[in-house]
């Protein structure tokens, strides 16, 4: 295992991280993004007008705010934010969530679909879409979004995809199945499985029960194992899976992952959905930007979390979130100890522990 205590490590500016991962850009580029990137860490906000103002520099925030819309407006780093994002990866095979996150802007609907790697109770953004709608993404849509990642982390490096009862639907079902990929999907109590609705199949299931079918069913085109409880509401949860019955409640587990995330970069983190961005391909820009300091943050965190426990409370658990932690930490060194702040930008040097290993 890498040692990873501060005095082991080689300390970088931000800037000089990313010139070292993407050698083609060029030093102004790269300084733009990194001078954004260290804003939303110290401001944690996405209006524009404050962010700009968190900007280095004594210039106007006029001209500020023009050199943020630069850094929006620039295409060059676009193809370089998933080679970077997958090399902080752990070895071995990775857990993978889908969902959407979205928000409104006035009467416009703000929507984005987000393709991840479960790490640390969250999950780690590597592609994303701003879907041109309100409401639920199209097949095809997610079936490029697939595709994009699978050019970068083969099949083979997937233990299985987790997804919610939006992502359903036989062209879907198939996709992944063509793909080799794993599935542990929710499906809806009405789904007919083997010509009866799975309600009909686990009608006797009670909570806290787990019961599965004797055999695999056709499910969406696909022949899946099939298994379902009851939440503490009485609700029905009924899952299709490629992995062991099992194994598949602890991985459907981890779909909640995703939605700490997105806490994480809205309300209780970088209050994403206070930018009034709304064209498209800026908007996935900027997102983009979110997830890197919001990796920035998570990184911090475990690394300090394992030199300093994080203080748990009489109910079980943390104190603060482990993105919380790092965000605490480095917010601090970026504004006041600029030694202590690249020291931690050296942590991005190296991918994140595997489980267990931190």
């Amino acid at each position: 295992m890498i040692d990873l205590h501060a005095s082991c490590l080689e300390p970088t500016t931000l800037c000089h991280l990313l010139k070292e991962r993407f050698p083609s850009l060029r030093i102004d580029t790269l300084q733009r993004v990194a001078d954004v990137i260290c804003a939303l860490i110290e401001k944690q906000t996405t209006n524009q007008k404050k962010l700009a103002n968190g900007l280095p520099g004594t210039r106007t925030t006029e001209a500020k705010r023009k050199r943020l819309a630069r850094c929006l407006q620039d295409e060059q780093f676009d193809a370089c934010m998933l080679p970077f994002l997958i090399s902080l990866l752990p070895k071995g095979k990775q857990t993978l969530t889908i969902d959407r996150t979205n928000w409104e802007y006035g009467e416009t609907p703000i929507n984005l679909l987000v393709l991840g790697v479960v790490l640390e109770g969250f999950t780690l953004p590597l592609v994303w879409v701003a879907l041109p709608h309100g409401g639920c993404s199209h097949p095809a849509t997610r079936e490029r979004l697939v595709a994009r990642l699978l050019k970068r982390l083969p099949a083979k490096r997937w233990k299985a995809l987790v997804a919610d009862r939006e992502f359903i639907g036989q062209a879907w079902f198939t996709f992944l199945r063509k793909r080799g990929l794993r599935r542990v999907i929710r499906i809806r109590a009405d789904t007919i499985v083997d010509e009866l609705r799975t309600d009909v199949w686990f009608e006797r299931v009670q909570t806290g029960q787990f019961q599965c079918l004797f055999q695999k069913g056709w499910v969406y085109g696909s022949l899946m194992q099939v298994v379902a409880t009851r939440d503490a509401d009485g609700d029905l949860v009924v899952l299709a899976t490629d992995v062991s019955i099992w194994e598949t409640w602890r991985v459907y587990a981890l779909r909640w992952s995703v939605e700490c995330t997105f806490s994480s970069m809205k309300t209780r983190g970088f209050n994403l959905e206070r930018s009034a961005m709304t064209c498209a391909d800026r908007l996935e820009r900027l997102f983009g930007l979110v997830t890197l300091a919001w990796v920035c943050c998570l990184r911090v965190g475990i690394w300090r979390h394992a030199l300093q426990p994080i203080a748990v409370k009489a109910h079980g658990r943390r104190a603060v979130s482990i993105v919380s932690y790092g965000w605490e930490y480095l917010a601090q060194a970026i504004r006041w100890e600029e030694t202590l702040a690249e020291t931690c930008f050296g942590l991005l040097r190296y991918p994140f522990p595997a489980p267990g290993a931190a």
